[in-house]
């Protein structure tokens, strides 16, 4: 082995490899289960030393708090995770995604688990497998019966694309799109599709959280946004029935998003659905404007200060940098005394 070589070892076969201090991942040939690399590790050491300057910063600012705020109303939400299984664009990360947006909305924000429907390629149930029919006919199932007072989280991880936009409702000529498990032989769910089933049946009291980690999602829900100008040059309404839809997605209409093991050390994980699960669960009563400015402050922390004199990041994620998060809101609202509350 040379020096600049480093050794590490398959968490399920326990098969050896010697490769060089920059690789990121490597696949085992015997069990063929992807490997974080040396890189992938440094990584994360840098990444869990950002996340933890920004929670003792967090506790500073808000001290401890307690559980996020009682509910006063039905909560319901739609988990969606698509490995894309077999293909050669599969995700590795989506299902872990879930379960740990599934574990922070049971214990953070008191959903109960019969009123979380997950969708994901895990299980052996049809039903259950995130099939473009599935999640339109699940989109549905969360917004049907809702009242005032009730809360909804539609969430989302995935693969994301764009297409030309027909209709002359999209300011950039895209439309964004979210892929589904099938989307190859059945389409994408297109936002035109999403604002219709999810945002215009909202009614005065119901708040709806879109949070979206997925490439080219930044206006994904189709918001007439409030703080940047995406009203549709068609004039088509694209506002809610009186109540309140907000939007957190991992990235612009135009950007990548990105999933890296270098958050756990070991298993792959979205890196927007990493870092806003971290803040909020160490600061159950931070704003939304808190939490997107420390969201950002950890993002820039790994991007410029620690990794831009060394290849690791450019090469865990084929030389792209992570992404700012987005929000967007139907309403007007004070970001920075609004708690952020699913």
């Amino acid at each position: 082995m040379t020096p600049a070589a480093k050794v590490v070892i398959c968490n399920r076969c326990n098969k050896q490899y010697s490769v060089a201090k920059y690789a990121a991942i490597i696949r085992c040939t015997e069990c063929k289960v992807i490997i974080p690399g040396p890189a992938s590790v440094e990584l994360g050491h840098q990444i869990r030393h950002a996340l933890s300057k920004t929670k003792s910063t967090l506790h500073q600012s808000f001290g401890n708090g307690g559980n996020s705020g009682e509910a006063h109303g039905m909560k319901r939400a739609l988990l969606c995770g698509v490995t894309y299984r077999d293909k050669t664009y599969s995700l590795k990360g989506t299902v872990n995604d879930v379960k740990r947006m599934k574990v922070l909305l049971m214990q953070r924000f008191g959903y109960r688990r019969d009123c979380i429907r997950i969708l994901t390629e895990t299980g052996s149930e049809s039903d259950f497998s995130p099939t473009k029919k599935n999640i339109q006919e699940s989109l549905k199932w969360l917004v049907e019966g809702s009242e005032s007072g009730d809360s909804l989280v539609f969430y989302f991880s995935g693969h994301g694309l764009r297409q030309p936009d027909f209709n002359d409702d999209e300011k950039d000529g895209f439309d964004e799109t979210i892929c589904p498990v099938d989307f190859m032989q059945e389409g994408m769910i297109l936002d035109n599709e999403i604002n219709s089933t999810i945002v215009r049946p909202l009614k005065k009291g119901i708040t709806l959280h879109a949070i979206v980690d997925a490439c080219h999602s930044g206006t994904v829900l189709d918001l007439e946004d409030i703080w940047i100008d995406n009203k549709p040059p068609s004039k088509a309404d694209k506002s809610t029935s009186g109540g309140l839809a907000i939007c957190l997605s991992a990235c612009g209409d135009d950007e990548m998003a990105s999933d890296t093991s270098a958050f756990t050390g070991k298993d792959m994980t979205g890196a927007m659905t990493f870092i806003l699960i971290h803040v909020v669960e160490n600061v159950p009563e931070i704003t939304y404007g808190s939490l997107l400015d420390q969201m950002h402050e950890v993002i820039e922390q790994v991007n410029y200060k620690r990794c831009l004199t060394v290849p690791c990041l450019r090469i865990l994620l084929g030389h792209r940098k992570i992404e700012n998060p987005m929000l967007s809101s139907s309403q007007e609202f004070p970001v920075y005394s609004k708690k952020f509350l699913l």
